[in-house]
């Protein structure tokens, strides 16, 4: 009998849109003509995928961890939340079972980055590229996204108790 029971959690995160600067999503740069208006890197998936993560555990969310207050993080690659968390996911004596990402954006078109971003989050979650997916999609002219003024993501996560 496991120790540990299965743990689903799931993260959110928006941010607005700016001229200049550039877009990092999942830890790949997407765009050199845009940027989040965000205290450290603004990466929307990253951000997300902590938050659920931390649901996952129930550690609360990425504020408690990671003030955008604190100037520690200004300007912070956002890798660095996600390997924190990470850590005390392995430490609790989980694995990822699955992640599943949706980003929400009408700019930029984000269907070439998705191969890049499933690696580069299956490599910071100690996972292989079929334990994750990203999806992306518009809200079809709808709110601040999509006027293309902010960008958002959704994550869902499912943990199982790592093999010893």
């Amino acid at each position: 009998m496991s120790r540990h029971p299965p743990r689903i959690g799931h993260g959110y995160d928006l941010h607005r849109l700016q001229a200049g600067g550039r877009l990092m999503l999942a830890g790949i740069e997407v765009a050199r003509d845009l940027s989040p208006v965000a205290h450290s890197d603004g990466d929307v998936v990253l951000h997300a995928v902590v938050d659920a993560l931390c649901g996952a555990l129930g550690l609360g969310d990425i504020g408690e961890h990671f003030a955008n207050t604190d100037p520690r993080w200004k300007d912070a690659p956002s890798r660095v939340f996600v390997d924190e968390i990470w850590g005390k996911v392995t430490a609790a004596g989980y694995r990822l079972g699955n992640a599943d990402v949706t980003i929400l954006a009408e700019k930029p078109k984000l269907k070439a980055f998705k191969p890049a971003m499933r690696q580069a989050l299956a490599e910071m979650l100690g996972a292989t590229v079929e334990q994750i997916n990203v999806k992306a999609g518009t809200n079809e002219g709808c709110d601040a996204i999509g006027r293309g003024e902010a960008i958002a993501a959704h994550a869902v996560v499912l943990l199982f108790e790592r093999e010893s």
